[in-house]
């Protein structure tokens, strides 16, 4: 059989659809994990991740399912899931590599004023307070507050924002790139016929 058969697409949609599957999985056990050794204290984050992470394993799940059985409806509606999650990836990958430093510390400060979770954590793990400047008359958890030798959170998170946009827009790109590889293979696989099906059946 000839790699653009009817084997072959199958094999490489349901190949794709487990690397969803596998990837959907690590989201939800990265989440909970930090949730549960306390890295992650944010019920919004650790709720968003997972809740990304359940919407990528159900739309896998279909997608695998139509993929071995090859069910024209399922087939359909994944295909349709799967390009309008191809566009929101590819429009939010390009966008964190099109940021600028003024945009990009505009952001963080409004998550930074959205949740005072958030703002602990961060001043926990980077060991510093306030966001753009350093107030010793309010309270903070970081260990440095009660050395007076704080420095503000924003200083220290522009010093790797560049680096993390550049990759999570990387990786959006890579991510976005295999979906709409897996809506050309679904559209391919729901056009061909089943060689061991009725020949005189109708697609």
């Amino acid at each position: 059989m000839v790699c653009g058969g009817f084997v072959c697409s199958k094999n490489a949609l349901c190949a794709l659809n487990i690397l969803y599957v596998m990837v959907s999985l690590l989201m939800i056990g990265i989440a909970a994990w930090g949730k549960w050794f306390g890295l992650i204290s944010s019920f919004q984050v650790v709720g968003g991740v997972i809740g990304v992470g359940i919407f990528l394993f159900l739309v896998a799940v279909v997608g695998l399912i139509g993929a071995l059985k090859h069910h024209q409806v399922l087939l359909f509606f994944y295909m349709i899931i799967l390009f309008m999650v191809f566009v929101v990836q590819f429009s939010v990958s390009c966008a964190c590599l099109a940021l600028n430093s003024e945009q990009q510390n505009h952001l963080l400060e409004v998550g930074w004023n959205t949740s005072d979770t958030t703002q602990r954590d961060v001043e926990n793990s980077l060991d510093c307070c306030g966001f753009s400047s350093v107030n010793y008359n309010k309270t903070c958890s970081a260990p440095c507050f009660h050395n007076l030798s704080c420095k503000s959170c924003a200083s220290k998170i522009q010093e790797h924002t560049g680096e993390v946009l550049r990759f999570v827009g990387g990786i959006g790109l890579f991510f976005s790139f295999s979906e709409i590889l897996g809506v050309w293979l679904t559209y391919r696989y729901r056009n061909q016929k089943d060689p061991r099906a009725n020949p005189s059946a109708f697609l």
